[in-house]
């Protein structure tokens, strides 16, 4: 099969595509023939030496996909061959061919479409993870959301605005259309406004969770903007360098700073989490409710291209891998 393999270290020019034998699915596992993947922050990272993937013989980054099963495993019986499917992986979406635990692919709904799928379950369990199951978000509440234009930015709106919570977010300015028309409630330019004052204006004692992607001098300010009990999860640090923060600030709002990844979880904890999304999200995607939104489009081979542009900033949404025709 073809897939992208990481030949090094370094910048989007060591992903080369090149053949590398078939996955095989063992007793539990479904072997996928991936239609659409995406693109991701840890991929990137990843590339760059910083978020190690799991070990493997050729290291192909892709933390999701979306296909067609083309095999089961003999104690698998709630897929069968041909059946539409998607789901995250720990790596391995930028390939032809994956194999994933039958208990961890979703069924594609119709309203979806397997050439959006591939850009649906890394960002919306990833977000829905965050702020419902760890974040307490709930009817009627707020969430502040930075990048959100991002795929987990824009998951987010659309999660919160289907479960009745109002939801803030920042962005830059030529982005805001894109949060504006998901329904955002409050839509916040980074880059001239003082979000935590924007926050507490809107929302009177301030947010019951924050679900932030930059780190950095974020922090303290994002616990200014909680009210009392709020939550903070950290999903990335794409700020990098830390800044020192007050812990006694969170104790005074006897608030919670959590972080948290789905990669290096379990995988009886990564099925968990996706039967209960499953269950909870997809019956609003199959209503028409709820898709990603995609920015852009590359074949498999332009995996460098695609890197080139998230790494720049350039995204508003996601950006699709279409690894084989739908």
């Amino acid at each position: 099969m073809r897939a992208v393999v990481l030949t090094a270290k370094g910048g989007p020019e060591v992903l080369v595509t090149q053949e590398v034998p078939d996955p095989v699915p063992g007793p539990a596992e479904i072997l996928v023939d991936v239609v659409t993947s995406a693109v991701n922050r840890a991929d990137t990272l990843q590339r760059r030496g910083l978020y190690p993937g799991p070990p493997a013989e050729y290291e192909i980054p892709g933390l999701e996909f979306a296909g067609r099963v083309a095999a089961v495993g003999e104690r698998v019986a709630e897929h069968a061959v041909g059946d539409p499917v998607m789901g995250i992986v720990g790596g391995g979406g930028y390939a032809e061919r994956v194999v994933v635990h039958h208990r961890q692919a979703m069924a594609v709904p119709d309203a979806l479409g397997l050439d959006a799928a591939g850009a649906f379950p890394e960002v919306y369990i990833t977000a829905w993870d965050a702020l419902v199951r760890q974040g307490g978000l709930t009817t009627g509440r707020w969430a502040l959301v930075h990048a959100g234009a991002s795929g987990v930015g824009t998951a987010s709106i659309q999660i919160a605005k289907a479960m009745g919570a109002r939801i803030a977010v920042t962005a830059s300015a030529g982005k805001h259309h894109v949060c504006e028309a998901l329904g955002a409630d409050l839509v916040i330019d980074y880059a001239t406004e003082d979000y935590v004052e924007a926050v507490k204006s809107a929302t009177g004692a301030g947010v019951d969770v924050v679900l932030d992607v930059v780190g950095g001098d974020y922090l303290p300010r994002n616990i200014d903007c909680l009210r009392i009990n709020g939550r903070i999860i950290q999903v990335g640090v794409m700020a990098g360098t830390p800044v020192p923060f007050n812990p006694a600030a969170l104790m005074a709002k006897r608030a919670a700073l959590i972080g948290t990844t789905l990669r290096a979880r379990p995988i009886e904890e990564k099925i968990a989490v996706t039967r209960q999304f499953a269950a909870e999200m997809l019956p609003h995607v199959a209503a028409g409710a709820m898709a990603p939104v995609i920015d852009s489009r590359f074949p498999l081979a332009e995996a460098p291209a695609a890197h080139e542009r998230l790494e720049a900033n350039l995204n508003a949404g996601k950006i699709v891998l279409d690894v084989t025709p739908a």
